[in-house]
């Protein structure tokens, strides 16, 4: 018995000194100071009971009776530490059910047309703008004060110096500026019939299979099927004003019943620095890269015999997050974006609307609901004040936490970039280095977790982290600096 409990308590510490260690060494490599000066003194800590309790064993004081009751507090940890890593407490229905299980009253579908981007993009004495404000008067005072700033990016210059050709340069290339001739707006047509004659009869298992894997193996790094809720289909067309085969107000049909919904990860190097350009940089790269992905999946599609419709930045007809979650991606965070095991919130959405019958995806239960009411930390974080402290609450006939898009937007444009400040904070966006995949495993699995570690990741990065630096290529600032 006493050989049994030496061996349990020496693989918990190593165990231990074990995870200390790589986040130590991971903090100092993600110039993560606090962290790696925290995880440095447990892992010393960790490493002097491991000598410690070496040197008890080579003089054989283990095996004394003042010893054992050592021992068996280290094995009492090691179970309680495995009862908090490992197993699983308490599950959400609701997250099973997926968007079903936020439902709380009649739902609306939502108007593009009422979207801050769609309403920026409005110009005086047109056609477009009387309809819209004729109908939506609350809207008008506000919008035209952020026009009159620079609209939804202001400046466009993140923080950075304003006079800078570099981060403008690169932000052209992608989205920002100008909108006319982005690259997503570049890629059309957004939907693809398949070639006449009669359509070959794929099984929806194997169909499934080689969609997934083709979205994989041109860049996506998560995928899922679902059937269509029309719940989440935009009602009307708002950004079609500049897309002449989509007009501003038109009526939204979606007749495909399948949706392949795909994330890109942006990357814990340019997030770091929000709400500097360097993270609106990476934002702009996701959505041109999803563009081109959906894109080329959506002419697979229709190649194979199938009508399909790629929805990117240039072109929504439906409303990703909840196709995101009903596809089991993930679930709704506080922050309004979708969180997942893999990535956090770190990623961007992208899909294909298509008529190939596919094997929908069952949606996951990871704990952000519980996780969420508890952390509140991008609600602390967020300069504007436009997430809500409290719990989440009905809202157009769903129960969710609801941002306020406005005061949101208008912070974008006394800024000039996209903030995602609430994106960087989120204990969720570190790194999935090893000792973080653990925690992120362990908070998705258990209640216990959830509580203990949103309090660890105050001590360890702070309540209020400041950003970091992005790569070099990324610093924004003058030639010579």
């Amino acid at each position: 018995m006493i050989a049994i409990l030496i061996l349990a308590s020496a693989l918990i510490l190593i165990f231990q000194a074990v995870v200390g260690g790589t986040f130590f060494v991971s903090s100092i490599r993600e110039k993560e100071h606090r962290a790696a000066l925290l995880g440095g003194l447990q892992f010393l800590v960790m490493l002097a009971a491991v000598v410690v309790f070496g040197h008890l064993y080579a003089m054989g004081l283990l095996e004394e009776g003042n010893c054992r009751m050592l021992l068996v507090c280290i094995v009492a940890y090691g179970g309680l530490l495995f009862l908090t890593l490992v197993m699983k407490w308490g599950s959400n229905p609701r997250a099973r059910a997926g968007t079903e299980g936020s439902i709380a009253g009649e739902v609306q579908r939502f108007d593009e047309r009422e979207t801050v981007f769609a309403r920026d993009q409005l110009q005086p004495d047109t056609d477009e703008y009387k309809t819209f404000y004729q109908a939506h008067p609350e809207y008008e005072k506000r919008d035209t004060e952020r026009r009159t700033k620079g609209g939804v990016f202001g400046s466009g210059g993140g923080g950075d110096s304003p006079h800078e050709a570099s981060n403008k340069a690169v932000l052209g290339s992608q989205y920002l500026f100008p909108y006319l001739l982005s690259t997503p707006d570049r890629l059309k047509p957004k939907g693809f019939m398949p070639p006449g004659g009669e359509r070959p009869v794929y099984p929806p298992e194997e169909a499934t299979t080689r969609i997934k894997g083709y979205a994989r193996s041109i860049g996506a790094d998560l995928v899922g099927v679902t059937k269509i809720n029309p719940l989440w289909v935009y009602s009307h067309r708002g950004m079609g004003s500049r897309r002449d085969e989509e007009k501003w107000g038109q009526q939204i049909t979606v007749t495909h019943p399948y949706v392949v919904v795909f994330a890109t990860e942006m990357t814990y190097e340019m997030v770091r620095s929000a709400p500097r350009s360097g993270s609106t940089v990476e934002t702009m790269r996701n959505y041109s890269q999803g563009a081109i992905i959906s894109t080329m999946l959506a002419s697979y599609i229709a190649n194979l015999g199938y009508g399909a419709s790629a929805q990117h930045v240039s072109h929504y007809d439906v409303l990703l997050v909840p196709m995101a979650v009903d596809a089991g991606l993930g679930e709704l965070g506080r922050h309004g974006y979708l969180m997942t095991k893999e990535l956090g919130p770190r990623l961007r959405l992208a899909a294909v609307t298509t008529d190939m019958p596919l094997v929908p995806d069952k949606p996951a239960d990871i704990g952000v609901q519980d996780f969420c009411r508890i952390c509140k930390k991008c609600a602390v974080c967020c300069p504007s004040g436009s997430i809500p402290m409290g719990d989440a609450e009905p809202s157009g006939g769903t129960r969710r936490w609801k941002l306020n898009a406005d005061s949101c937007h208008d912070y974008w444009g006394k800024i000039g970039s996209d903030c995602n400040i609430c994106m960087r904070v989120c204990p969720w966006s570190h790194k999935r280095t090893f000792p973080h995949r653990l925690i992120t495993e362990s908070v998705s699995r258990n209640m216990i977790s959830r509580r203990f570690f949103t309090r660890m990741d105050d001590v360890f990065y702070g309540k209020n982290p400041g950003p970091g630096d992005p790569p070099r290529w990324a610093h924004f600032r003058q030639w010579d600096e």
